[in-house]
């Protein structure tokens, strides 16, 4: 099985060697800055970035950010600069188009280490197959809840209809939401639908179609 491509965009040769020393494991490819990393992408796309702030030609890594994440929108991207004050890290942060860690330099290289670790086991496609499927549980979680309301909705509905017409007095709204524990506009809604739908005579509540405010 072919070691994982780290693309690492940084024009300080030493720099380089630590990466080099510190990620000997993987298969690294190296860009001196941002214009030659977007040249070198398609053809070997990477599974994580290391991006340098300060490149060379005058480059600065965070602009070119919303074009790695256009060409690698799932791909974790790991910002490493000495340059950076903390609201600009934050920003890179942040965002659709956001950097997912941010390091400083000189680079702990254990600290390096794992955190390339934590991005290629927690982001990348994992983290987007993770989000699709937590979107999935909450439809689910959703409809259900939707389906036992609707349930309960009907179920009371025709207790109502039973109890109502067992009586030939007008329906008591206060005491028939104190039996089933629900606002009295609930109630109210329950009568008028059960009278659109035939189910109850229309002078079992003449006031159907302005009932009061729920008290």
């Amino acid at each position: 099985m072919n070691p994982p491509t780290i693309l690492i965009i940084e024009d300080d040769d030493l720099q380089y060697e630590i990466y080099e020393d510190a990620l000997a494991k993987f298969s690294l490819v190296r860009a001196a800055n941002g214009s030659e990393a977007l040249d070198l992408i398609p053809a070997k796309p990477p599974a994580v970035v290391i991006l340098d702030h300060v490149l060379s030609a005058g480059e600065l890594g965070l602009q070119f950010l919303p074009e790695l994440k256009e060409l690698l929108p799932h791909v974790p991207i790991i910002i490493v600069s000495g340059a950076l004050e903390v609201h600009d890290q934050l920003e890179a942060l942040q965002g659709p188009r956001r950097a997912h860690y941010c390091l400083t330099k000189p680079v702990d290289i254990n600290e390096l280490r794992r955190t390339v670790a934590v991005a290629l086991k927690e982001c990348g496609e994992k983290e987007a197959v993770r989000q699709f499927e937590a979107l999935e549980r909450s439809k689910r979680v959703d409809a259900l809840d939707l389906f036992s309301r609707s349930t309960d909705r009907l179920s009371r509905q025709n207790r109502i209809r039973e109890i109502v017409g067992k009586s030939r007095q007008r329906p008591n709204i206060s005491s028939l939401a104190r039996q089933f524990n629900v606002a009295r506009r609930t109630i109210i809604r329950d009568l008028q639908e059960l009278i659109r739908r035939g189910q109850l005579k229309p002078e079992v509540y003449p006031e159907w179609e302005n009932p009061p405010e729920e008290e």
